[in-house]
């Protein structure tokens, strides 16, 4: 049945590698469901109820992306997206979480007729073949720069920015050790070799004091979502306010979930010829359809996650891979203990190698056409830096744009940048 449902062989790909793949992409994201929970509690709602809504509106997007994409991405509540409906929307500009969740709903309406219209595929089609490689790379870096921030090995420091954290503690010595581990597995070609890491450090943290489990029964039925559930504010829905802020979550989310898919499909050598990503429009069918699900159950914005990067790793090339992370969301609403008590020492390993594997595609930038070249590498450089994919995408198109015009090579660009380009310029005085 999954043979013939998500064609393994033409995928050069098996059930087992699948099966790994979901699992390694799944722990590598689970974090999400205490992070996302803790970070919108903030803003008054039932955090219970918000770990229950992150694992079902993880299940519905992926489970689209599965089984309609047939591709090995998976999603969730998105980081980022989940920080600005808590601290911009509610804290910041002074709304109610019903209000932020109101803007969430009008953009996954919106990113679902872009969608239909194949206005969000024409986008991704805009891209240049040399700066999706530089995408690609860019995201490398980023998640490797979020895998050593959580484990506290990079931390902020006043005077430069960034530095070392604490080289004794605990979790960075396990950190480390976890990606000395990895690596060893990785040269001896072990299979799974980034969960493994994962589950060595996860019981290794027991003796450290860096992995903590809650206590009680591992298994319990799910939390009520009927405080958050359908929680809409209709009065607000014609101001400015919920025009600025629908606008911001939609231009984020478009280009988070535009980078992450051309990023690990560029990794996984899953781009045609043409540099286009396979069954896109289903794909970002998946990312609209978990928005709108998710602010009707009640969370902020669904995206595709580039942890899927991990799983691609493994060898993930289909949607069974996904069907598989879909299932781990099933089950982890019932072992909630047992799947909240993996820490970032336990992640970062598989996050900073996965880092290293999504670099390879860079090989395939021209550098000694710096037309091309200089855009790729400020897409690369502005993503951990700017701490946004999207923000990435942003200064890299504009630098391809203006670089190309001011060269005399306007006959590489489209109509379509041309309107991104504006676009982008605009996002910047709004």
């Amino acid at each position: 049945m999954f043979e013939k449902y998500f064609k393994l062989k033409e995928n050069n790909t098996t059930v087992k590698t699948e099966i790994l793949a979901g699992i390694t992409t799944f722990m590598t994201m689970a974090y999400i469901l205490a992070v996302n929970p803790d970070i919108l509690s903030i803003t008054g709602m039932d955090k219970h109820a918000l770990f229950t809504t992150t694992a079902l509106s993880a299940i519905i997007a992926t489970l689209v992306m599965a089984l309609v994409a047939k591709l090995p991405f998976a999603l969730a509540p998105g980081m980022g997206l989940n920080a600005f409906f808590a601290f911009t929307i509610v804290l910041g500009m002074g709304h109610t979480w019903q209000f932020a969740l109101t803007a969430v709903l009008i953009e996954g309406v919106i990113f679902i007729l872009l969608t239909l219209f194949n206005v969000r595929e024409l986008i991704v089609d805009a891209i240049p073949l040399s700066m999706k490689h530089a995408v690609s790379a860019g995201i490398g870096l980023f998640i490797a720069f979020i895998g050593l921030k959580n484990a506290g090995i990079v931390v902020s420091n006043p005077a430069t920015l960034v530095g070392l954290g604490d080289m004794s503690s605990p979790t960075v010595l396990l950190a480390l050790g976890g990606i000395a581990l990895c690596g060893i597995l990785l040269v001896l070609k072990v299979r799974g070799a980034l969960l493994i890491g994962i589950f060595v450090v996860s019981i290794a943290g027991l003796f450290f004091d860096v992995t903590h489990y809650g206590g009680g029964s591992p298994v319990s039925l799910p939390p009520t979502i009927k405080t958050i559930f359908m929680k809409f504010e209709w009065h607000n829905i014609f101001t400015m306010d919920m025009l600025i802020a629908t606008f911001t979550l939609l231009f984020v989310d478009m280009f988070d979930t535009v980078g992450t898919l051309i990023g690990v499909s560029s990794k996984a050598n899953m781009l045609d010829e043409n540099g286009k990503v396979p069954r896109v429009k289903q794909a970002l069918l998946a990312d609209a359809i978990g928005t709108t699900a998710g602010a009707i159950l009640g969370t902020s914005t669904v995206t595709t996650y580039v942890e899927s990067a991990s799983g691609v790793s493994e060898g993930g090339r289909t949607g069974l891979t996904s069907l598989t992370v879909a299932g781990m969301f099933f089950l982890a609403l019932f072992f909630a203990p047992i799947f909240l008590m993996v820490p970032a020492a336990a992640t970062t390993p598989a996050l900073v190698l996965v880092g290293f594997f999504m670099m390879s595609p860079i090989l395939n930038i021209n550098f000694d056409d710096f037309s091309e070249a200089i855009p790729s590498f400020i897409t690369i450089i502005m993503m951990p830096l700017a701490y946004s994919i999207a923000e990435g995408i942003v200064f890299g198109m504009l630098s391809y744009i203006l670089l190309k015009l001011l060269s005399g090579k306007h006959k590489d660009l489209t109509p379509v940048m041309y309107i991104l380009g504006v676009l982008f310029i605009l996002k910047f005085f709004l």
